[in-house]
């Protein structure tokens, strides 16, 4: 059920009717206040204009032919010109009966589309850090919205497995195993990481070893491509690990690693010079990109590979692109990068639609997101200065709402604990990052997450967890429910209208890749029950019709706040 989406096709039929342009977009919005109705059509003005008419006698014309038979009770012509629509009662209380029963809840059928989501992105060898929760969760959540509308969505774990440190580490691997000290440094990545580091700086010998490994690497020797799959796997296990706490669904069938593309590379490199864009530049194969200027106004180039024949990352991620939509078949790409990795995104989309592995009609977008900043203003990291391990992160945010859980319930059992805390700890440091709009950098604070007031995890689980303890005290279930929803109030007007608009949130949500919209509903929606509950008595309604009517109005509440938590990958837990 799309009510903005019904309105929208309702009232362009009108403006058509009334002598707009059929391209006329009726612009309707849901009200910002009561008194101006449920929704608002904005276009009027524009239109008039375009017509040479008084707004106000278009927007009379238009009323006269919408057609709005049993949907609103009322349609007002407000200021210049706007159109306020108050939906009838009776529509709204037919469409929960009808939403209740339908599967989804009642989320309209999509035609499918094939979308791959790039997200997360670790590096092989290296733990990951807070710098990759943005990505991770916002990419998972957008997959996870548009799962749920019926998308075929590939998701892709973009990793860092190829490259010349692989020599370096493949090297220090085998010492490793030759000086018997099994795959001990490897239980902690960055340690292994950096003793290898250490040792190709400090060590002649060493550093030509690793330089020739890189060489028999990229040649596909079998005992060093062995060496590497050791080092990836082991990373990609640890990570999988922070993937499962997490509650994100990125599994080990979702890597599509640098690696992948390597075989396409020359082939592309051959193609972009056959086809004049690839050239010649002091050794290096370069594209110009006309488009972009450096700072004396010439054309920058884009380096596809160097002088020694190595690649960069540009021609694997033109490779990516190509792949992605060749042999994936996507329709749409989405990229959860941070916004320095901008204009390198658009540079090399520019070149794989020259090249025509891409064409123009598919959509290649950045869903670009700002920084993690502590309370003054820095990026969040450790005391001593280094990238804060993603597992520490996690381990606080657990120990923390457990501390919490167990001042509001001193009696709750150590097994209860565990899960409470886990779904609390971890959905307030999710939602605390979802629910600030992705292209802007937030503030990280212990304090504001983990509270059970304002707009956090815990006092939208909390909501969740009110309206089981209602039916559970009822011990009623929703078989039982078979009397139809009657709305007779005004608070249960605003909260049949919010449960309902619950498809156009998960539309703008899958359409612009902003987890913070469906956050701001659901807080919203919880803000409206809890107005409900405090002034709609529901057990002691005083008559059955009324008390099983506000029955399933809770029960969409509660069925919605977990479809809406599922959606950014947050848990709800029945006792808090």
């Amino acid at each position: 059920m799309n009510i903005q989406a019904l309105l929208s096709n309702k009232i362009n039929l009108a403006m058509i009717a009334a002598g707009a342009s059929p391209d006329t977009d009726a612009q309707v919005r849901q009200s910002a206040k009561p008194q101006f109705g449920d929704y608002q059509a904005n276009s009027v003005m524009s239109v008039a204009k375009v017509l040479n008419i008084p707004p106000r006698q278009l927007a009379d014309k238009i009323v006269q032919r919408l057609d709005l038979a049993g949907i609103a009770q009322k349609i007002e012509i407000a200021g210049p010109g706007f159109i306020n629509i108050f939906l009838d009662r009776q529509w709204l209380a037919a469409q929960v009966d009808h939403i209740l029963k339908a599967p989804k809840l009642g989320i309209t059928p999509v035609i499918p589309k094939t979308i791959v989501i790039d997200y997360s992105a670790p590096n092989i060898a290296k733990e990951m850090h807070v710098g990759h929760l943005r990505s991770t969760i916002i990419g998972d959540a957008t997959a996870r919205t548009l799962t749920l509308l019926g998308h075929n969505v590939i998701r892709a774990n973009h990793v860092g497995d190829w490259g010349t440190q692989f020599g370096m580490l493949i090297a220090y691997l085998e010492k490793m195993q030759r000086e018997n000290a099994d795959d001990m440094a490897l239980s902690d990545l960055e340690k292994f990481y950096r003793a290898a580091k250490k040792n190709y700086d400090e060590d002649k010998e060493f550093a030509q070893h690793a330089r020739a490994y890189v060489v028999k690497l990229q040649a596909g020797d079998e005992y060093c491509r062995s060496m590497w799959r050791k080092l990836v796997d082991i990373t990609m296990e640890q990570n999988q690990l922070s993937y499962q706490r997490l509650h994100v669904t990125l599994t080990k069938e979702d890597i599509m690693g640098e690696s992948l593309y390597n075989s396409m590379l020359p082939g592309i490199i051959a193609d972009l010079k056959t086809k004049g864009l690839a050239v010649e530049s002091n050794g290096a194969t370069v594209v110009f990109v006309g488009e972009y200027k450096n700072k004396k106004g010439e054309p920058m180039g884009v380096i596809v590979q160097k002088e020694d024949g190595g690649y960069l990352y540009a021609t694997t991620d033109i490779a990516c692109a190509k792949y992605r939509y060749q042999t994936l078949g996507a329709d749409r790409i989405l990229y959860y990068t941070d916004s320095r990795q901008h204009q390198h995104l658009t540079q090399i989309w520019h070149i794989a639609r020259q090249a025509g592995y891409v064409p123009e009609s598919m959509p290649l977008e950045h869903h670009m997101f700002g920084m993690m900043l502590d309370k003054t203003g820095k990026p969040f990291k450790s005391r001593t200065g280094e990238n804060i391990k993603l597992a520490d992160l996690l381990d606080e945010a657990i120990e923390r709402a457990g501390k919490l859980i167990r001042e509001k319930n001193p009696e709750i059992s150590p097994q209860e604990l565990k899960q409470v805390a886990d779904a609390v700890g971890i959905g307030a440091l999710k939602y605390a990052d979802l629910s600030k709009n992705r292209t802007t950098d937030y503030i990280f604070d212990w304090d504001n997450m983990l509270t059970f007031d304002g707009n956090t995890a815990p006092y939208i689980q909390y909501a969740y967890t009110r309206i089981i303890s209602i039916f559970k005290r009822a011990a009623i279930d929703e078989e039982h429910l078979n009397l139809p929803v009657i709305i007779t109030e005004d608070r249960e007007a605003a909260l049949t209208t919010s449960l309902l608009q619950f498809e156009e949130i998960i539309t703008t949500v899958a359409r612009d890749g902003t987890p913070h919209v469906m956050c701001s509903y659901l807080y919203n929606l919880a803000v409206l029950f809890s107005s409900f509950y405090e002034h709609c008595p529901i057990l002691n309604a005083g008559n059955e019709q009324t008390c099983q009517s506000r029955l399933k109005l809770a029960l969409l509440t509660a069925k919605t706040l977990k479809q809406g938590l599922d959606t950014l990958g947050i848990q709800t837990v029945e006792k808090m």
